[in-house]
């Protein structure tokens, strides 16, 4: 089967570590030999390349076309209305893609859409289907239901992307959950979780990475953008609790100074690191080096980070939001915090640390999570939707 992934958020040139589960998900699916894959992953339009303009200047400097691991990427560019921007990105997403889909078709001639985000771009990609008479399917992925559905517009927009979709998708049961509570029949949603590259997370030589990253004592590791929802400053606020314990954080973003402040106020500067974004298999080497993984996130749809902290061997200390429950089912995976707070978080790594010794049992643990059921499981969806829609075809 052809299948066309569209999205606002995939990896790219220029930001290549950026929503990488969307890129790993269609390459397992590709892998199985069952599909044939184009990508159109849109960026905002932006006048200028220069620097100092910092991200507005990467949406600039992305390639309109490139190949990544063998699938053709389209970028084409749409433009993004300050303060009227989320109540027109729908429609303006399927304005600026509708010509490069009418083109793509005179070659590539896909039998179904395959939309990451319900919001804009599941929105969008049901009128680009009902354009091109191309059945839709959606994967829900976090925030696009955990937050976005408390504006009311985009809410409505949301209802009625999912009444028009063949196929829904979410990668974690409360995902699911929070589509049912906006009015979706559950038997209309699979729930289909996202997976860990077991080839590329894996246990490292653990004390000759220590040494080349300078890890001396029990370190806690903190990956994620520099954003408030994800929890660093927890992370910091819990070290004058933890005297043994040093602080390693991996992201970029506008909160790092406010960290790196913070971390001095409470006189744990000396035991906290901050260290920009990591390609992947840099970031096995601290995975693997790491003592345990904190994600003391405000809210989460499925964090990969948990699973490919595990697939290296490294237990997590993780809140209790969004589908981290679904993965955090076992001693093996680590603790799950008995509130969102920097004594819960201290208390949870002494309760890990005290219990937790064998890594070997939760790479053995993350090994129940390749993608394999989720690529069997999409192709089960899509058959089904591409099969009623012939069948429709010939009553």
């Amino acid at each position: 089967m052809k299948i066309l992934t569209f999205t606002t958020l995939f990896p790219n040139a220029v930001r290549p570590t950026q929503s990488i589960p969307v890129q790993t998900r269609l390459r397992h699916l590709v892998s199985t030999g069952r599909v044939e894959a184009r990508v159109v992953a849109c960026v905002p339009w932006f006048p200028s390349r220069n620097p100092r303009f910092g991200l507005y200047a990467d949406y600039a400097n992305v390639p309109p076309e490139e190949e990544r691991f063998g699938i053709r990427v389209s970028h084409p560019r749409y433009l993004v209305v300050p303060k009227l921007g989320m109540s027109l990105a729908p429609f303006l997403l399927e304005r600026a893609v509708k010509p490069v889909i009418g083109r793509m078709l005179k070659e590539f001639h896909f039998d179904l859409i395959d939309a990451h985000y319900f919001y804009p771009d599941g929105v969008a990609a049901i009128m680009l289907g009902r354009h091109f008479g191309k059945p839709v399917v959606i994967t829900a992925r976090g925030t696009d239901l955990n937050v976005i559905p408390e504006f009311r517009l985009p809410r409505r927009m949301i209802q009625w992307a999912a009444r028009h979709a063949a196929g829904m998708i979410t990668v974690s049961r409360s995902l699911k959950d929070r589509l049912v509570e906006l009015g979706v029949p559950a038997e209309r949603i699979e729930v289909l979780r996202n997976g860990v590259d077991l080839r590329l997370f894996r246990p490292v030589e653990r004390a000759e990475e220590r040494r080349r990253l300078g890890f001396t004592r029990k370190t806690l590791l903190s990956v994620g953008n520099l954003l408030p929802l994800k929890g660093h400053d927890i992370a910091v606020r819990a070290l004058p609790m933890l005297p043994e314990c040093d602080l390693v954080i991996v992201g970029g973003g506008p909160e790092r100074s406010a960290l790196e402040a913070l971390a001095r106020e409470l006189g744990v500067n000396d035991r906290v690191r901050i260290i920009a974004p990591l390609a992947q298999d840099a970031l096995r080497s601290y995975f693997g080096a790491a003592d345990a993984l904190v994600l003391a996130s405000s809210r989460e749809g499925w964090a990969n980070v948990l699973l490919e902290a595990m697939a290296c061997g490294t237990p997590v200390i993780a809140s209790d939001v969004g589908g981290t429950a679904e993965v955090v089912t076992a001693p093996a995976a680590g603790v799950l915090m008995a509130e969102r707070t920097p004594a819960a978080l201290a208390q949870a790594v002494e309760r890990l640390f005290a219990s937790h010794g064998d890594r070997d049992a939760t790479r053995r643990f993350a090994e129940q999570f390749s993608w394999d059921a989720t690529s069997a499981g999409q192709l089960r969806l899509f058959s089904r939707i591409l099969s009623a829609g012939a069948t429709d075809k010939h009553r």
